[in-house]
């Protein structure tokens, strides 16, 4: 079997640009078009940046831990990175697509990994109106935010706002409010993949609302549209004892 060439990507942290000029020495690279695998070291803001970056490319992704949090990377070693590439296990994931408006009238079109959210942009509460498939769910929240996250985001900033933590595989993602003060005691549903979420900022003058899609944030919305992007789709590798399905279901049973 040939060997796959590699395209060594990395964070610009200390840590990460020793590991990419010991791995290069190594194991060589290439730009992520001519690669068979790009590897990415870092931590998860960097994994979820190169797959903004190259997802479009189609190549698969292998991550390495040099960061603060690495719940979508593999423990990092200089050796055996071949032999490890090979044995990894495959894990596709559909990101979401974000369909913004603003209050001047432009539409912003984004892609997330983990989730899409809306936050309050001021002291006063956001009050956002609920569509489901074109079916109004919910008159008003008013909270600090709410997002729409994939089960690959669900244990992020999802599951640290009270959201669940979803099943990889399992077409579903999750609607989860930030901080909701009214109905008091909504928290959220679990939706299949193809729905469609409408939010409707109903006082954008008075409460203005912000809309972020992973790192891409846009400001003064007054309408933004949530749906899974099946046409899109990303492989990330993982080592068959660390792979992320079993990195999910192990985060439901920590304390």
């Amino acid at each position: 079997m040939s060997m796959p060439r590699l395209a060594l990507l990395a964070s610009p942290a200390d840590e990460a640009q020793a590991a990419l000029m010991a791995l290069t020495a190594v194991h060589g690279t290439v730009a992520p078009q001519d690669a068979d695998v790009i590897v990415a070291l870092g931590g998860d803001g960097f994994m979820l940046q190169t797959l903004h970056r190259h997802g479009a490319l189609g190549k698969p992704v292998y991550g390495m831990k040099l960061g603060t949090v690495g719940f979508l990377m593999n423990h990092h070693r200089v050796e055996d990175l071949e032999q490890r590439i090979a044995s990894a296990e495959p894990a596709v994931l559909h990101p979401l697509e974000m369909l913004a408006q603003t209050e001047s009238g432009a539409t912003v079109g984004s892609l997330a990994y983990n989730e899409v959210s809306l936050l309050r942009q001021t002291r006063q509460a956001a009050h956002v109106g609920i569509e489901l498939n074109g079916q109004l769910r919910l008159d008003e929240l008013i909270c600090d935010g709410v997002m729409v996250a994939t089960p690959a985001g669900s244990t992020a900033y999802n599951f640290s706002a009270s959201g669940p933590i979803l099943p990889l595989g399992a077409n579903v993602m999750a609607l989860t409010p930030i901080a909701p003060f009214r109905p008091r005691r909504w928290r959220g549903a679990v939706l299949k993949s193809g729905t469609e979420v409408r939010f409707r900022v109903l006082d954008p003058h008075k409460r203005p609302v912000s809309a972020t899609a992973d790192s891409h944030e846009v400001r003064d919305v007054v309408e933004v549209l949530v749906r899974e992007q099946r046409e899109r789709s990303v492989t990330l590798l993982f080592d068959p004892e660390h792979n992320l399905e079993e990195r999910i279901l192990a985060e439901q049973f920590t304390s």
